[in-house]
């Protein structure tokens, strides 16, 4: 029989943080850790991160979803990913201390949370592996080269565009400045950001805060300085995805990275940033309940 939810509070600083522990039924060495990314708390978008959390019980690894300072039910005022480490090791803390046995961690994240594991995963030995779906890596002109790229190429294969213009209802004037405005941004670097479209806009998730300058860098030397195994899921219509595929393709550091043994690489090719049909929530569930559970037996 499944055990019962656990509702958990415990301290960060002089804050107090929110979680949901999902035990599983046998004693486990392993467990996840489930990071929230973006404005949004512990149940996810489209309750992605509690039915996660309930798949992985089932399967016996227990699963904890939280809150970090500033998020949800977790008081203090907000912060972005990028100042989530006590939030993180308190987090560990608690988990390892709710669930007997508990030996190791791996931390999943979604989106900036992907980003948050990274920065965090080398400096703690509890964390033996890693799941990241979609990594944040935006900057202003990597937005802007994806835009251009991905969704202006993908939206004139469109009918409905080409329906749009021969009725006459297509503003031609309001797309060229966009698309120029794109276009210059990616030319001239980070120094302004650029407006995307409103369908790319919908495409990608928005953390409440900017990132710092050097973002690429910070993930680039997480990544490196992190032993463990690491699983990558990519969405295929997501432009927050192909941002961070088009870092690495631009990259000889990163593709040798990702073309490491330890590294599994899956791709969704239709599902959006946040999985929100019930079919990929269920195949991002399984290959993390796959996944953990063969690295797990490896290690």
């Amino acid at each position: 029989m499944q055990p019962d939810e656990q509702a958990l509070a415990f301290p960060c600083a002089d804050e107090w943080l929110t979680a949901i522990l999902s035990p599983a039924a046998a004693p486990a060495r392993r467990g996840v850790l489930i990071v929230v990314g973006g404005p949004q708390y512990r149940a996810g978008s489209h309750r992605q991160f509690a039915l996660l959390a309930r798949a992985l019980a089932a399967q016996g690894i227990p699963a904890m979803r939280f809150d970090y300072r500033g998020m949800g039910d977790s008081s203090g005022p907000a912060r972005n990913f990028e100042g989530v480490d006590a939030d993180l090791r308190a987090a560990i803390d608690r988990f390892m201390a709710a669930v007997p046995g508990l030996q190791e961690v791996v931390i999943w994240g979604l989106c900036d949370a992907a980003s948050a594991a990274l920065f965090y995963a080398r400096h703690d030995r509890r964390v033996s592996g890693l799941v990241l779906l979609n990594p944040w890596a935006r900057t202003p002109d990597g937005l802007a080269r994806a835009t251009l790229k991905h969704y202006y190429v993908e939206r004139l294969l469109q009918p409905a565009l080409w329906k749009k213009i021969a009725s006459g209802q297509f503003e031609f004037c309001k797309a060229l400045r966009s698309f120029s405005g794109l276009l210059r941004a990616s030319l001239r670097g980070p120094a302004e950001a650029p407006v995307a479209p409103p369908a790319a806009q919908a495409m990608a998730a928005v953390p409440a805060m900017p990132a710092s300058p050097d973002l690429h860098a910070r993930m680039l030397a997480g990544w490196q300085e992190f032993a463990g195994p690491i699983l990558l899921i990519i969405s295929g219509a997501d432009l927050t995805a192909q941002e961070f595929l088009d870092m690495v393709k631009a990259s000889r550091q990163w593709r040798k990275l990702l073309a490491a043994p330890r590294v599994q690489r899956h791709t969704l090719h239709a599902a959006d940033h946040t999985f929100s049909r019930r079919e990929w929530r269920d195949q991002v569930a399984a290959w993390t309940a796959a996944w953990v559970a063969e690295t797990g037996a490896r290690a």
